[in-house]
């Protein structure tokens, strides 16, 4: 079992506690909404292309809004299983979902707009220090400021070059939520007031 599966088993969980209307950090969407969004990415390929391509992402909703209407237990059921043998990301699955099963189950467990950070296991405290920057470089590709990841199991991290620095604390789960463009989330923030707001403002959205 990998840690992408792990954390795919834990988000259907969560999922399954709180039920298809609870809220979620995804906009507007309620958790029904995100588990008909994971199956359309990996079930259905000629809609899922539409997430990274704003051309398709009226067709990509429209798909999505239709899975949405499936018992919820069956979204449910599709989301554990992982995607079939036929998908792309069934290969990747270990590579390339963790960061997605970990991000959205944390958008689930901070629906309510509180960050209440989990305990982690080490290994994928790591994990996610590596995803987060490669995440964060593009994340903070136009920040106006340097920004400095500092980690207590990992060191030090930065991203830019300009003369003026904020400083981001706390766990690598933290700092990698943070780059996915999250906003609830357990870091301490140092630097100008000013320069922290430009910060929090900037879209780091990919």
């Amino acid at each position: 079992m990998s840690l992408a599966h792990d954390e795919r088993l834990r988000l259907v969980d969560t999922m399954s506690a709180v039920g298809p209307d609870a809220p979620t950090l995804c906009g507007e969407w309620t958790v029904r909404d995100l588990a008909a969004h994971l199956v359309v990415r990996e079930r259905r390929p000629d809609a899922s292309v539409g997430i990274l391509l704003p051309p398709l992402a009226g067709y990509t909703q429209s798909v999505q809004d239709g899975v949405a209407t499936r018992p919820f237990v069956e979204l449910l059921a599709d989301v554990r299983s992982g995607p079939p043998i036929w998908s792309p990301f069934r290969l990747l699955d270990p590579v390339a979902n963790l960061g997605e099963m970990f991000v959205h189950h944390e958008d689930v467990l901070r629906g309510d707009g509180v960050a209440e950070p989990r305990e982690l296991d080490p290994r994928l405290e790591k994990a996610l220090w590596g995803i987060g920057g490669l995440m964060g470089r593009k994340a903070y590709r136009s920040a106006p400021v340097t920004v400095v990841w500092e980690s207590p199991e990992f060191g030090t991290r930065s991203f830019g070059s300009a003369s003026r620095r904020v400083v981001l604390r706390g766990p690598a789960s933290e700092l990698a939520l943070h780059a996915f463009g999250r906003d609830v989330v357990a870091l301490d923030f140092e630097g100008d007031e000013a320069d922290v707001a430009a910060l929090k403002a900037l879209d780091r959205s990919f």
